[in-house]
């Protein structure tokens, strides 16, 4: 069993199974649980824990990797350097690899071959764009979507396990088949070996086979160096002559005759795409140069392999004739190996062993980019450089702003200068707050150093007071301090509806009126005074508000009052002479029944008398109000005639008596 498998990773990250090994790393697929996703978790291996330079670069590229956002790359999550284990979270793929995609299909058609290169060619773009060299560009380090979507993976981890030493090695190169001549020589690289390598990669998915091949890693290598591939249209005839050509453009063994830069290829790839017909003006693998120089390790180990293959044939006592006359070929060419051996170590000794001791004056290379220094052919002859990343508000990402040698001292030739980057300001990953209240992811917005920005959106999905999304969007790389907008839901969307006029309207009509509207009614009874606008009972004579032509919000509240009877107002002048009494009392009449017998009413009050609740259906109706001592007599005090339908009230005044309705 696997130590991690079953483990927990500081407390978040729950690895679940081995997904990949590699040279100097284990992928396992992972739980982030607090960002609840499925991750990849690249582990190195304990033999290089203890590597205390490898640890150093590995972290300084990888915070420069982190740097990283584009579609065909992917994602790199977090970093951890403890103690006692180093690892990378990446996003999680559900696909395969390249390598596996072209050992299934073989061959693959010209057009799918096309459609993954413009892909790869994007990404390293973005990366050389950002002063970032792959330099294990192999389609092992290539993934394949289920959509046709590729994602480069394993960005800078070449770089750094680069050993210094110069001897080729099946250790020392695992993708001997894919890198470039120079690489091949130990030489210093840039972006053009990345190309050299899409170039292999493509070759291998229009052919269905490798470039070079042989049995042992540094035969392969001296095949890199010393000889031209087949052209892929004598193995495979469909290929169209345009993309063999850009292909072998590509795999030039010498950088300045390849494309210069992925921007390029993918210049003439595009134009390709649009016209399959078009061709190019490349001259293939052309030595301008009489000689071709490979390092002594390479020379000494090309020479050995090829020495014992020629003693394994002479030995052969049942070889054929015809193959017995290959051994003088090769017998010549391991001579000449032997022969090139030794004029590169009369070339070279002397250097390895103090050289001329001539002091270089130490360039300023403050304020200067990185990728300005990596080209400068005049720096790199004379210096070894290494790259300390490091955030500095002063410094845009990329330039230069410290040295470890002062400008103007005197060093030795292939002195190693440590140069600080600057990524710019410090960054931060915007954490996935969404889903929390908004309290909460203030919280841990400002937990992370930045200033978070509350704004109100209506929302469907998401309850009141719970954050939508942020902007920039999670996992967006920004700088320390930076502002975040946090769009918190203010409910669900509220519609703007106009009210209606329900006045007049039945009561239960009124309510089914507001509800279709999405109105709420609240109903309250009231009585209303027969001198106001006269409504029969059960009827609406208010609402608030009222129509009108502005909108209010769906779900408002309307009042409507609803008539359940009449009330009528009588104001006395003064009191009749007849019923000078202590105590009189008002009665009200409807066709010769009394309807309503009012309270007993003193004789000094000469202000007003009201009648409550008087129920009728009638549209017409004539009420008497008649004045007793005792309640019962029918003397009367004057007569009301009411034109309901019409909203009409007339007053007659009987006998003598000086009595007056309310106006």
């Amino acid at each position: 069993m696997d130590k991690y498998v079953g483990k927990r990773l500081d407390g978040r990250y729950e690895i679940q199974e081995i997904i990949g090994v590699g040279g100097m790393a284990v992928v396992y697929k992972a739980r982030d649980n607090q960002e609840n996703r499925t991750v990849a978790i690249k582990i190195l291996k304990d033999e290089f824990v203890s590597n205390e330079e490898f640890l150093r670069r590995f972290k300084n590229e990888s915070k420069a990797i982190a740097m990283l956002s584009h579609q065909n790359i992917v994602n790199v999550y977090d970093v951890s350097f403890g103690d006692l284990i180093q690892y990378i979270v990446m996003e999680y793929i559900e696909g395969i690899t390249l390598k596996e995609f072209i050992e299934r299909e073989g061959s693959l058609r010209w057009k799918d071959a096309v459609h993954f290169t413009l892909q790869i060619l994007k990404a390293l773009q973005h990366a050389h764009d950002k002063g970032i060299v792959h330099r294990d560009v192999k389609p092992q380090n290539i993934m394949v979507l289920p959509d046709g979507t590729i994602k480069v993976t394993d960005f800078g981890i070449a770089r750094f396990a680069r050993s210094d030493q110069r001897t080729i090695t099946d250790k020392a190169i695992g993708s001997v088949h894919y890198i470039s001549p120079e690489q091949a020589r130990g030489e210093k690289t840039d972006e053009k070996a990345d190309i050299y390598s899409v170039g292999v990669m493509l070759y291998e998915m229009l052919t269905g086979r490798l470039p070079f091949q042989a049995e042992s890693a540094v035969s392969v290598a001296i095949m890199q160096l010393q000889r031209d591939p087949q052209l892929p249209t004598e193995i495979n005839s469909s290929i169209p002559l345009g993309l063999e050509q850009i292909t072998m453009h590509a795999m030039q063994k010498t950088p300045e005759r390849r494309y210069q830069s992925a921007a390029e290829m993918l210049c003439d790839l595009d134009k390709f795409r649009k016209d399959p017909a078009l061709t190019f003006e490349y001259n293939y693998f052309v030595d301008s140069s009489p000689t071709k120089f490979v390092d002594t390790a390479t020379v000494a180990a090309g020479a050995g392999i090829i020495a014992e293959q020629v003693s394994n044939i002479e030995d052969d006592s049942d070889a054929k004739n015809e193959k017995n006359s290959i051994i003088p070929i090769l017998a010549g060419i391991a001579v000449a190996l032997i022969i090139a051996l030794i004029v590169l170590a009369i070339i070279f000794l002397p250097k390895l062993f103090g050289g001329t001791g001539k002091e270089i004056k130490c360039p300023d290379f403050i304020g200067k980019t990185w990728t300005e220094v990596e080209k400068n052919e005049e720096y790199n002859d004379n210096f070894d450089f290494e790259i300390e990343w490091g955030n500095n508000a002063d410094y845009a990402y990329g330039y230069i702003y410290g040295q470890s040698e002062k400008e103007g001292a005197k060093l030795k030739k292939d002195h190693t200068i440590t140069l600080q980057v600057s990524m710019g300001q410090k960054t931060v990953k915007v954490p996935d707050v969404s889903n929390k209240t908004e309290s909460a992811a203030v919280g841990e917005l400002k937990s992370k150093g930045l200033n978070p920005v509350i704004q109100t959106e209506p929302s469907e999905d998401y309850d009141k007071g719970i954050v939508i999304r942020t902007d920039p969007a999670r996992t967006t790389t920004v700088p320390e301090g930076a502002n975040v907008t946090v769009y918190v839901s203010s409910g669900k969307t509220v519609k703007k509806v106009k009210v209606p006029d329900v006045i007049g309207m039945e009561r239960k009509a009124a309510e089914d009126e507001l509800k279709k509207e999405g109105l709420v009614p609240q109903v309250e009874e009231v009585q209303i005074s027969i001198n106001d606008r006269f409504y029969p009972v059960g009827l609406v004579v208010k609402q608030d508000p009222k129509k009108s032509s502005t909108e209010v919000n769906e779900g408002t509240t309307v009042k409507i009052s609803v008539c359940t009877g009449y009330k009528f107002d009588v104001k006395l002048d003064e009191i009749p002479t007849d019923f000078a009494t202590e105590s009189y009392y008002l009665t009200l009449w409807e066709d010769g029944k009394m309807i309503d017998s009012g309270d007993k009413i003193s004789s000094t009050d000469t202000t007003s008398y009201t009648f409550d609740n008087v129920k009728t259906t009638k549209k017409k109706l004539d009420l008497i109000v008649k004045i007793s001592a005792d309640g019962t007599s029918e003397e009367p005090l004057y007569d009301i005639s009411v034109d309901i339908e019409a909203g009409r009230v007339r007053i007659e005044h009987y006998y003598p008596y000086s009595a007056a309705p309310i106006e």
